[in-house]
């Protein structure tokens, strides 16, 4: 076979380039100078024929060719992470990498207690993890870069069909009320008493928010009668912002269960209101498989989806998940 006109250096040497956004910061980012990066980016661009950066602008801009180049570049890299990762198997897990994937709600209150007990069982795999948004998290599944992810929000139509989607649990959308609230001291409210409650909730514009509130239109609710008097950015504002007496809020359960049992909030029963939200595990079907996800699934999800877990599932969507 002949000689490739580029190298796997040169490959990420682009790829560095145009995730920094800059010649400067790729040599950073790869601890070399930056002469030694633009020499490299010459020389691929001469053993090529094409020029694959315009030089005319500030920011480093890819030409066509370099596009075109960029987009096959991914996937080798790629390729090369799998290879590597494959052989690192062959050491029964005494080292080797897992990469898990998260949407917001899940990754900062459930994923940190999962990664404790895969860390437990296997102290020798480096585990990291990518909380980022749904749409987000599903391309870097599709683009090999985490091995699996668990997400709260719907997917873009066009990875439906590219990654494996399987029901892994559902997590409660919960009423709290601030322990001294004149409701609290009631068994159980109705849906007319919410109407009457001022509320602390997530910006309108957040995905997170468009969520919650199509989650509690489909529960019967009239989101739009729901008196909002304070919107903050953050799940962990509000909390507080409801243990301080400024009103009440829907929260999921994963996300309060400190503060329940601790009892600084307060959870009223709501009559004929049950507001779930589906959890969901995604993978690539097509892609390599490491031990590690492979332990990761059979060892840790299971206890998360158990009987005893704020998060409930069924056993038969169980068995197909560890299947």
């Amino acid at each position: 076979m002949a000689d490739l006109p580029f190298t796997l250096d040169q490959l990420r040497i682009l790829h560095a380039i145009v995730s920094e956004g800059s010649f400067k910061k790729a040599a950073d980012s790869l601890y070399v100078t930056q002469p030694a990066v633009s020499l490299q980016i010459q020389n691929l661009e001469k053993q090529l024929e094409v020029s694959l950066f315009d030089r005319g602008g500030r920011k480093a801009q890819l030409t066509e060719a370099g596009r075109l180049l960029l987009s096959y570049c991914e996937r080798i890299l790629s390729q090369c992470q799998e290879a590597c990762r494959a052989l690192d198997d062959l050491h029964d897990l005494k080292g080797g990498s897992l990469v898990i994937g998260a949407s917001q709600t899940t990754g900062t209150y459930l994923m940190p207690r999962m990664i404790g007990l895969f860390r437990q069982k296997y102290p020798d795999v480096a585990v990291q993890l990518q909380v980022h948004s749904t749409r987000r998290t599903g391309w870097s599944i599709a683009n090999g870069q985490i091995d699996l992810a668990i997400i709260g929000g719907e997917l873009p139509s066009e990875l439906n069909d590219l990654l494996q989607v399987v029901p892994y649990a559902s997590d409660e959308l919960a009423l709290v009320l601030p322990v001294k609230h004149p409701l609290s001291r009631l068994v159980e409210l109705t849906k007319e008493d919410l109407y009457r409650l001022g509320f602390i909730s997530l910006d309108s514009q957040s995905t997170t928010r468009k969520m919650l509130d199509q989650l509690l239109a489909r529960s019967g609710l009239d989101v739009q009668r729901l008196r909002i008097e304070m919107e903050l950015n953050s799940l962990e504002a509000i909390k507080n912002a409801v243990q301080s007496g400024l009103g009440a809020a829907f929260l999921p359960v994963v996300s309060i269960e400190r503060e329940l049992t601790a009892g600084t909030v307060h959870k009223p029963l709501v009559v004929d209101l049950q507001v779930r939200r589906q959890l969901k595990l995604i993978s690539h079907p097509a892609r390599y498989c490491s031990r590690a996800a492979e332990a990761f699934r059979r060892d840790v999800l299971p206890v998360f989806a158990s009987a005893d877990s704020p998060i409930r599932q069924n056993r038969a969507v169980l068995a197909d998940v560890n299947g």
